[in-house]
């Protein structure tokens, strides 16, 4: 773990960033105030990936509700 003071956070952001991605990063204030750096891990989702409502509904239900929607327009 690496601690930086604000003022030194202030001027290596970006290596700080680079560097939390590997080790934990903290930043300290004048008061004593602690904040630790982590990166935010993201995941590679289709945006078709949904949850199922879990409703008991029939392919038939579905596709019948399709067509009258498309009447009503």
């Amino acid at each position: 773990m690496k601690i930086y003071t604000y003022s030194q956070a202030r001027e290596k952001l970006s290596d700080i960033l680079e560097e939390s991605k590997k080790d934990e990063v903290v930043i300290r204030r004048r008061r004593g105030d602690m904040f630790s750096i982590a990166p935010k891990i993201t995941t590679r989702r289709s945006p078709f990936d949904v949850p199922g409502l879990g409703k008991k509904i029939t392919r038939k239900e579905i596709l019948e509700a399709i067509r009258e929607s498309r009447e009503l327009t």
